[in-house]
């Protein structure tokens, strides 16, 4: 009795094993995972990197009206000044937040940019898997997108959050745009043109 009830076990278990590995939805999300942890894995030094006296004082450490957080002064500001020669108040909020949580601890401002250069690279890599439906290749060009030398800067330096924010909504709204194209309502459109606007309200100049 024993032989044979192991015998089912194991019938039970290999057809468990076999859809696991075998079904689409996983080997679309290990490419994904892949991506995160070689991002992560490539930017985690810039925990240990210090503010630098090029823009981040303006926009951080010698910012008062987002040195201190969040408050609705401060919230007032972002969305009236043009400030730094920008007008952009969701990366002044974006950079106010950060300070409300972790003040001047510029390590954890460092984490939060490649936390949203690593979705960022997801999105990508979501975005052009629904767009064409092949897996590897979106793969490598969103895996080229997240470890190239380019974005660099936009991961290192503080001050060029806004380019991690405008890419992070431009990307929502191009998977927002393919939702209204395959069935226009006014809704949906509505919803790219806010995420679009979003997107301005992070970078004058939409990455």
């Amino acid at each position: 009795m024993a032989f044979a009830g192991s015998g089912t076990e194991q019938s039970m278990t290999v057809p468990i094993r076999k859809s696991l590995f075998h079904s689409p939805s996983t080997w679309k999300f290990i490419p994904g995972l892949l991506i995160v942890v070689a991002t992560v894995a490539l930017y985690c030094p810039v925990n240990h990197y210090p503010f630098v006296n090029y823009d981040d004082d303006i926009y951080i450490t010698k910012n008062w009206h987002i040195k201190y957080g969040l408050d609705w002064a401060g919230l007032k500001w972002a969305f009236t000044a043009c400030y730094g020669d920008n007008w952009h108040p969701l990366t002044w909020l974006s950079h106010a937040l950060d300070c409300q949580l972790f003040f001047l601890n510029s390590g954890r401002h460092h984490d939060t940019n490649v936390v949203l250069h690593a979705v960022n690279a997801v999105l990508l890599f979501w975005v052009l898997l629904r767009a064409t439906g092949h897996t590897g290749r979106s793969f490598m060009a969103a895996a080229l997108f997240a470890l190239h030398p380019i974005n660099v800067e936009s991961v290192a330096w503080v001050s060029e959050r806004k380019t991690l924010l405008s890419m992070l909504f431009f990307l929502l709204a191009l998977a927002a745009y393919r939702w209204y194209a395959r069935e226009p309502r006014v809704g949906r459109y509505a919803m790219v043109a806010l995420l679009f606007a979003l997107g301005l309200m992070a970078k004058p100049q939409i990455s």
